[in-house]
């Protein structure tokens, strides 16, 4: 057993002893059919806390020669699974998590050289009579090993794109891609190594490495495919967690839901057992991460990032172009590439089927909050988050005049004089003026009640709120809104809703440019 070759199972074990486990064990099934097979090289990125280190962790537990874990497997789902005990701790694994290396190093600029002696010398101990040599590459020592003993090899890297992350001189930068040219490229090296599996945050580098990886299966957080279910925590293993710590499920999904891949939705597997555990919903993602990766991008002033975040503040989709991007972290030529790499660590989720992408939910819309008020062009700031902060107290006030004039404000932001009198435009302008209300309101859209179709209706989450149903009318009085709202039984809709009830009726003056607003205050018996 080895720190790199053919580690222990102790970090797995750890993992098994946790308050909270969720089993992904059958992703092993998944990967055995890449073993040794011309496909057997794969890439999966996905951003921090979507527990790509726990899966790294488990496969060298399950295929590492350096321990016996039938006790640990044989209660999980993968024991039950064909061919499980044929590939269980029979091959030789090599593990390197990336980032810890470079962190640790005291040399960086020797880090690529240093870690393959380090190899070299556990490889000595493990196989003696193969001439291993600790001034060679490690490619040549596994060869070497499988010209001596025909024993073969499963490299697993941890974070491969940590010096494409910390941008590194390139010089070290340089030897990484000789390294891992050397590994995976050579036709030499393709029978001695039986599956090669990279872990990152960001997918293939296309303009640095992807020559060198250009063979690589690629699993992404915009389309995992057969691993999609092993990417977070999908609803059945929420809705268990929810049940077994008597938590609201519908809660949970606010928070932390809202990455949708291959029909499944994908929740962050960290603060979901975080949430768990504290008893609570709160922020978790705020307190391991920086907001600054949103404003340092957005404040970069790609035209069109101003209109995108209004709109993705307001609860709206966005169109994107995922396939131009280059997967660096120093080459943003367009507001697509600044928006497909917020995809990738998190920040944003992608709708494969629009193409577009959106804030997938509460915890994370926390984040683009901090970030807005922390960017230099103010005016996102003052006049959109502060104005709806005061348009939602006025709501709450029956303060129609108000109401109104904010509705005046955020119709002008949000479209250009050619678009001003579509109906559209009056939703969106709906939609922007209450982005302050997405922190306590969940918000539907064209919600299926009563007797049709209710325009926007506001469901609290927050103790003490009313609901709201919001009806629109174009070149209409407001009056025939509230009309419309009673004479269809919109409220029908929140039956099971026992607080107070807000109806709001807005009317949209074509000729005039101009809001005016009726609301009426109605509680159910």
């Amino acid at each position: 057993m080895g720190i790199y070759l053919n580690p222990g199972n102790d970090n797995f074990r750890s993992m098994l002893k946790a308050p909270i486990y969720v089993d992904k064990t059958m992703m092993l099934k998944t990967i055995n059919d890449f073993i040794d097979r011309d496909n057997k090289y794969i890439c999966v990125s996905r951003p921090r806390r979507f527990g790509k280190t726990i899966a790294q962790n488990m496969i060298a537990s399950y295929y590492s020669k350096g321990c016996d874990s039938h006790d640990l497997f044989q209660k999980l789902k993968i024991s039950k699974a064909e061919g499980y005990e044929e590939k269980l701790n029979k091959y030789n694994v090599i593990k390197i998590d990336l980032n810890s290396e470079y962190q640790n190093s005291r040399n960086k600029d020797k880090l690529i050289t240093t870690l393959e002696a380090d190899i070299a010398d556990e490889m000595k101990d493990q196989f003696p009579g193969s001439d291993i040599r600790r001034d060679d590459s490690l490619a040549r020592n596994i060869l070497r090993v499988f010209a001596a003993t025909a024993e073969t090899f499963i490299i697993l890297i941890d974070e491969y794109d940590v010096l494409v992350r910390e941008q590194v001189p390139q010089a070290l930068f340089n030897e990484f891609l000789s390294f891992l040219n050397g590994l995976f490229k050579s036709d030499t090296m393709r029978p001695a190594i039986s599956l090669a599996y990279l872990t990152g945050i960001l997918p293939i580098v296309r303009d640095k490495i992807q020559s060198k990886l250009n063979n690589f299966e690629e699993y992404t957080i915009l389309n995992a495919r057969e691993l999609t279910v092993f990417v977070g925590f999908i609803p059945d293993e929420v809705k268990a967690l929810c049940e077994e710590y008597r938590m609201s499920y519908e809660d949970c999904r606010r928070w932390y839901d809202g990455y949708y891949q291959n029909g499944y939705e994908i929740y962050n597997p960290e603060s979901v057992v975080k949430s768990m555990q504290d008893k609570k919903y709160s922020n978790y993602w705020g307190k391991t991460s920086s907001y600054r990766v949103i404003s340092d991008r957005l404040e970069e002033n790609f035209r069109g990032s101003k209109d995108a975040v209004i709109r993705m503040l307001a609860g709206e989709e966005v169109p994107v172009n995922v396939s131009q991007y280059l997967n660096t972290m120093d080459c943003f030529a367009t507001l697509d590439d600044a928006l497909t790499y917020l995809i990738h660590i998190g920040y944003l989720a992608y709708n494969e089927e629009e193409e577009s992408c959106r804030i997938p939910n509460l915890e994370i819309r926390k984040e683009w909050a901090n970030a807005v008020a922390v960017m230099s062009e103010q005016e996102i700031t003052d006049r959109i988050i502060k104005a709806s902060k005061d348009l939602l107290k006025a709501t709450l006030a029956g303060d129609e005049d108000a109401v109104a004039k904010a509705l005046d404000e955020s119709h002008i932001h949000v479209t250009s004089n050619r678009s001003y009198n579509n109906e559209d435009a009056l939703h969106s302008a709906i939609y922007l003026a209450y982005i302050y209300a997405l922190n306590i309101y969940t918000v539907i859209k064209e919600m299926t009640t009563g007797k049709g179709f209710a325009d926007v209706v506001f469901i609290p989450f927050a103790p003490d709120m009313p609901a709201m149903i919001i009806e629109l009318k174009h070149n209409k009085c407001a009056e025939s809104a509230l009309d419309q709202i009673k004479d269809k039984k919109y409220f029908d809709s929140l039956k099971d809703y026992k607080g107070g009830l807000l109806f709001v009726g807005v009317s949209y003056d074509e000729k005039d440019k101009t809001h005016v607003c009726r609301i009426e205050r109605f509680t159910k018996e």
